[in-house]
């Protein structure tokens, strides 16, 4: 059975860790198989918003410390995506995570590293790499201060103490708290909400969005304006004005 499924539907595509053994930690197929899934996200022009879940308890524990242990641990990370084939890869579109279960460590990391994020009541996250003479290396160490703020930020890192889906919530590093059961449903409502609106122009938002943590704000208008000349080029944005007009929903063709 593969570690990682992906499903496509309605324009979304649903990545699964099935690896409720091991708490869906990450290891060499688990990478692989993120990394192959979002190059099918990334290539499908009909699919237009991501999600990543996990089967079992555990939303995913991080890293495969018996892989670490043995010395495997190059496995763990991939050369265009790192951590877990993702973390740290360039893409275009949105991804959510669905997390089903607890979110720690590289698991905290694979959420950080999506752009929104639903979680179940109860679960927690955290960085808790210090109780085990680690450092969050996948990108928690400087995502987590621009989720949740510095102040908490620096109580999570430094005790390794990790918070619940509600404390979470209230920090805003996640969208939804919901019951276990509901959370991928949940995250499909919120994706098939964003998958109704034209592809293109939600990854150029999306792609101005992230510049906004270290671009100046002149930069910032310019690199709008880019996009906005790019997307006048497009047949959706001509269908956008025209649907309106017919009082119809539009036909996007992502292109």
């Amino acid at each position: 059975m593969s570690a990682v499924r992906y499903e496509v539907a309605d324009h979304i595509g649903v990545i699964t860790i099935d690896r409720p053994e091991a708490r869906n930690a990450v290891n060499g197929d688990v990478a692989s198989g993120i990394e192959a899934a979002i190059d099918e996200l990334e290539a499908d022009d009909d699919t237009w918003v991501g999600i990543i879940t996990g089967v079992g308890p555990a939303f995913c524990a991080g890293a495969d410390l018996k892989a670490v242990a043995s010395g495997d641990s190059a496995g763990l990370s991939t050369k265009r995506g790192g951590f877990g084939g993702f973390v740290s890869r360039e893409r275009a579109k949105p991804v959510i995570a669905a997390a089903n279960g607890h979110a720690l460590a590289g698991g905290c990391e694979i959420l950080l590293a999506c752009d929104l994020a639903i979680v179940a009541e109860g679960i927690k996250i955290g960085l808790p790499e210090v109780k085990r003479s680690l450092v969050a290396a996948a990108g928690g160490l400087f995502r987590l201060p621009q989720a949740v703020g510095p102040a908490l930020a620096a109580e999570m890192i430094l005790t390794g103490d990790p918070i619940t889906a509600e404390q979470a919530l209230a920090a805003g590093l996640v969208n939804r708290v919901v019951p276990a059961g509901d959370v991928l449903a949940e995250a499909k409502a919120l994706a098939a909400r964003i998958a109704v609106n034209a592809p293109l122009a939600v990854q150029a938002s999306r792609d101005v969005m992230l510049q906004a943590s270290s671009a100046a704000e002149l930069d910032l208008f310019k690199a709008s304006n880019v996009k906005m000349r790019e997307l006048s080029k497009t047949e959706d944005f001509a269908e956008g004005p025209k649907a309106f007009i017919e009082k119809r929903p539009p036909e996007w063709k992502g292109r």
